[in-house]
């Protein structure tokens, strides 16, 4: 066993009370942060492709942020899915950093028009991922209620945390009936306020990253949430990770704090409900 060299007595203490300085002054900026906010917002990520989700995460570990990732087992660059095997390491770190999670749908399931009765609710979908992807289909309000659930289940196992009692429906896309079946199977709806939107699906060649964040540093105010994605296959000059970093930077220097949709006035009062239903 190679041997320690014991530091002098006067010496040893001054690391600890170094050590313990720093410790200390890491809090006291965190906690001075914390009291300062001037608002918050609400950073949300859905799945993509996830090229870029390695370099999403390591800012927003570097910036000390949480997210909330709506997930769908959407196809990948890597050629597998976003949910499946080769993933759930990259998911269960997340949730070990203290983000949240909810559902986007097992198959990003885009609705496409009501049909059936208020009394037998029935959906025009299209899958844009699965083994239906691209087709027309009509799914029951039993069978629309089972893709919610399919997604939140498949996050629960691999990372062993409970999801958000929530969805988004892919694209934004819903109707009242919708929602009030989604509500009938436990799930409320979250979309995106309107400086909320980020741009990262818009063609690069048109809307330019720098134009996107000088966008959003200018629009985006106390409580909005906020949309981005994993990695969107039709955009040439992706968004993240190279807005996101500036983009953080920048609202926290407005004192904007950064929170999960747990904290959100909106939906803090009904998760803890749901919490107690359990």
């Amino acid at each position: 066993m190679p041997s320690v060299r014991k530091l002098p007595n006067a010496r040893w203490q001054r690391v600890c009370v170094t050590t313990l300085l720093i410790a200390f002054g890491a809090y006291a900026v965190s906690a001075r942060a914390e009291n300062t906010c001037k608002g918050s917002v609400y950073l949300t990520f859905d799945t993509g492709h996830m090229g870029v989700a390695p370099l999403v995460a390591d800012v927003l570990q570097r910036q000390g942020v949480r997210v909330t990732f709506f997930a769908a087992d959407e196809r990948t660059q890597s050629g597998g899915s976003s949910l499946d095997e080769q993933w759930a390491p990259w998911w269960r770190a997340r949730a070990a950093e203290g983000h949240e999670f909810a559902s986007h749908t097992m198959h990003h399931v885009v609705w496409r028009a009501d049909t059936g009765t208020e009394q037998q609710p029935a959906f025009k979908v299209r899958p844009t991922a699965g083994p239906q992807a691209g087709q027309d289909l009509t799914l029951t309000a039993a069978e629309y209620c089972a893709e919610i659930g399919a997604a939140a289940e498949r996050l629960r196992a691999i990372t062993g945390k409970a999801p958000l009692p929530l969805f988004r429906a892919p694209g934004g896309k819903t109707s009242p009936r919708l929602l009030r079946v989604a509500q009938s199977c436990g799930y409320g709806h979250v979309g995106w306020s309107p400086a909320g939107f980020l741009g990262d699906e818009l063609a690069s060649e048109r809307y330019s990253n720098q134009l996107l964040l000088q966008r959003a540093l200018h629009d985006v105010r106390d409580g909005d949430i906020l949309l981005a994605h994993l990695g969107i296959w039709s955009r040439k000059d992706p968004w993240a990770p190279a807005v996101l970093e500036p983009l953080i930077a920048g609202l926290k220097a407005r004192g904007l704090c950064f929170r999960t949709l747990s904290e959100h006035p909106r939906y803090k009062a009904a998760l803890k409900q749901a919490d107690g239903v359990k």
